[in-house]
């Protein structure tokens, strides 16, 4: 099973019939980050605003003080809601979280601390057991995982195909993606490998001086379209060859 994605921190390369454009991600996820998104409601019986705000600052010691550095997780609160006026006091409030973590056991810690904090700032605000915050977890994706073999053998198709200066291998990242799912816990060999898409320009300059570099996500990430669709193209069906081969 294959996937291939765009990526902004590599450069797609010239369009000129001689030169290759510009390297895919290779060897790069051997397990990308699980998500799940969390939703917070406060209803307290005095002012949620301040609870929901405590919430959100008392958060930030999951990662920093509950969890192993060697475990990498993120909780991120996206999404506050509250109130319609700025002289009404609202009903309640509502925080979405997105929660990440590469291990199962980890998730489960970190969800089990956001539910431990919402609880404890709702008591100290002393808000009634009776219209005490929720927690909701819902929707969420595994771990995308890169069988090592499968990418090891797609580095070499790579290297051949496009030069071996062309195929990076990167650091596991904390995205989000469910095409994890497709391997059917780990049942099915699967790899994602990402295409570099960025202007070489634009590459450099983020890296020598730090000038801002558009990610996917932002209005601002413009792929260059040739190179990156020849690439895609040649670096997708040069690896469905190699995996067809008896």
């Amino acid at each position: 099973m294959l996937a291939l994605a765009a990526i902004a921190l590599l450069t797609a390369g010239a369009s000129g019939p001689r030169e290759l454009a510009a390297p895919p991600r290779i060897v790069a996820i051997l397990g990308a980050r699980g998500e799940q998104r969390v939703t917070v409601r406060t209803d307290a019986a005095g002012v949620p605003v301040l609870p929901a705000a405590q919430v959100v600052t008392a958060l930030q010691t999951i990662v920093s003080r509950e969890n192993s550095p060697l475990d990498p997780a993120v909780v991120t609160v996206g999404s506050i809601h509250g109130g319609t006026r700025y002289n009404i006091i609202p009903d309640e409030v509502n925080l979405q979280l997105t929660v990440r973590a590469y291990k199962e056991e980890v998730r489960r810690k970190v969800l089990a601390s956001i539910e431990r904090i919402v609880k404890g700032v709702a008591a100290t605000a002393g808000i009634p057991e009776d219209r005490a915050p929720t927690v909701k977890v819902s929707e969420g994706t595994g771990p995308t995982y890169n069988d090592p073999q499968l990418i090891e053998r797609l580095a070499g198709v790579f290297k051949r195909a496009f030069g071996e200066e062309n195929v990076v291998k990167l650091d596991p990242i904390m995205a989000s993606e469910d095409f994890g799912y497709f391997s059917l816990d780990q049942k099915i060999p699967a790899t994602l490998f990402w295409l570099g898409a960025s202007e070489p320009a634009k590459v450099k300059a983020w890296r020598e001086t730090g000038a801002p570099l558009p990610g996917l996500h932002s209005a601002l990430f413009a792929p260059v379209p040739e190179p990156t669709l020849r690439t895609g193209v040649k670096a997708m069906t040069s690896a469905v060859l190699e995996l067809m081969k008896k």
